[in-house]
């Protein structure tokens, strides 16, 4: 059930307490691909994770905006702060939690969500409101998940399965010649970059013309399968 699509009393009259809540960024990915990716993205498989599972569960609107400062020099990117993100998920849990929905899995999009959710659902999970987990779906895709970039293969290939509308394909060449291999600058195992445009022209970390439909079906489905599997383990798992 989409949460943005039930009447207060098709809630009211559903037996689950399993919730997801995809979680994104609006910020830029170069050229070719829309500042909404992160989000579409993870729309995209909370919902098809939804699908999958067997059971009911709630899918709560996604929230568009995240941890996303190291993208401030391209333009239209939003942010906010990692202590108002984290509020904000937090609350967005416990409401949820409070009308029965004390199991949410966060369905994440964005790198830079990561350290942050995963401290939310720590928190919101001891505190004993709610029990939540974080899941990012790029990292559920097997071995394409070491070619994770920005706006590279694997973001672009899934907008191209799922909204190729939105890539601007006349201007994929264009954001290969401007695209840095890498994610930073490191030395010593440590990133002297803060923020993107430090290390790619354009925004762009790896190369978007290998992120063909065909790839984006395959990582839909097993970033969805993955999804659905876990939601079934939070299903399963006892609450302390």
């Amino acid at each position: 059930m989409r949460l943005s699509e039930a009447t207060w009393t098709d809630v009211s009259d559903l037996d689950t307490d399993l919730a997801l809540l995809p979680v994104g960024s609006t910020e830029q990915h170069g050229p070719h691909a829309p500042l909404g990716t992160d989000a579409l993205n993870a729309e995209t498989i909370a919902e098809g994770g939804a699908d999958a599972y067997d059971g009911d569960v709630v899918v709560a609107p996604t929230i568009p905006v995240g941890v996303a400062e190291e993208h401030r020099n391209f333009a239209g990117t939003l942010w906010v702060s990692p202590d108002t993100f984290r509020a904000y998920v937090r609350e967005t849990i416990e409401s949820l939690a409070s009308h029965g929905f004390d199991r949410v899995v966060v369905v994440n999009g964005h790198g830079g969500n990561v350290e942050a959710l995963a401290e939310v659902c720590r928190r919101v999970s001891r505190s004993g409101e709610a029990y939540s987990v974080a899941f990012t779906w790029f990292d559920a895709v097997g071995e394409h998940s070491s070619k994770m970039g920005h706006g590279g293969p694997l973001e672009t290939a899934l907008l191209r399965h799922t909204h190729s509308e939105l890539v601007r394909e006349d201007r994929i060449e264009e954001a290969q010649k401007g695209a840095a291999d890498r994610w930073g600058e490191w030395v010593a195992g440590v990133n002297l970059a803060h923020d993107s445009d430090e290390f790619a022209e354009n925004g762009v970390v790896g190369d978007p013309g290998e992120g063909d439909s065909a790839l984006g079906a395959e990582l839909e489905t097993r970033a969805t399968e993955a999804l659905a599997s876990l939601i079934g383990a939070v299903e399963d798992r006892p609450r302390v």
